[in-house]
């Protein structure tokens, strides 16, 4: 009897700190919801005459990650056809024959580790790896991010180069018009975060967004 008393009592033992530490690990993780209409993504494409700008817009994302390991998920989805450069002839070529946004309308980056992350300071560079999906095809795509914490809010600031002629869209240059084969791609995005000790509970934020991990794709 006693024998049973004392394996039922390591037993409960275990069971406790199993539980302790799954609520430890769900506590240190962070998730951010990306906020659409307060983020910019901004493209540069040179040719041989002049610079052209423009812009695409996010339809949401959600990502989330253990400060402690660096393993992340989630999604950040851009609305390819939302393409603008203040050409309309031009952005129709585009999205027309080079980005095929009736074919792929969305591209998208699923991070799949972010390091270099602490609650110790406001502004700080993190690191996230992951894979970024443009015209139906995955590449490895590593961001060093400008990150500022701003209680429940953040605003992390990043640019990469999209080789899109090597990654396999179609070159547009013509006979009297070459263009290079890279953009370069600058994003502000600002979000509300959830884990961070000291912010403040969702139900207490203004206009966040809770995009579902699962966001619809069309």
């Amino acid at each position: 009897m006693k024998r049973n008393h004392i394996k039922y009592e390591f037993g409960l033992a275990v069971t406790l700190l199993a539980l302790a530490g799954a609520a430890q690990s769900r506590a240190q993780k962070v998730s951010v919801h990306l906020e659409p209409a307060q983020s910019e993504i901004h493209w540069t494409l040179g040719d041989v005459t002049h610079t052209v700008k423009g812009e695409f817009k996010f339809k949401g994302g959600l990502l989330t990650f253990d400060p402690r390991t660096g393993v992340a998920e989630g999604e950040l989805l851009v609305d390819v056809d939302s393409g603008d450069s203040g050409s309309h002839m031009r952005d129709q070529k585009m999205k027309k024959d080079v980005l095929e946004s009736e074919k792929y309308p969305q591209a998208f980056f699923h991070p799949t580790r972010i390091t270099g992350f602490t609650t110790s300071a406001a502004a700080q560079e993190i690191t996230a790896e992951g894979t970024f999906n443009i015209h139906g095809t995955d590449h490895p795509l590593t961001l060093k991010i400008q990150l500022q914490l701003a209680g429940a809010g953040a605003t992390a600031r990043t640019q990469f180069v999209i080789p899109y002629v090597a990654w396999g869209m179609k070159d547009p240059s013509v006979f009297v018009m070459r263009v290079a084969k890279e953009v370069r791609v600058d994003i502000i995005a600002r979000g509300s975060v959830e884990g961070l000790a000291g912010a403040a509970p969702p139900e207490s934020r203004q206009g966040a967004l809770h995009t579902p991990a699962s966001l619809p794709r069309q």
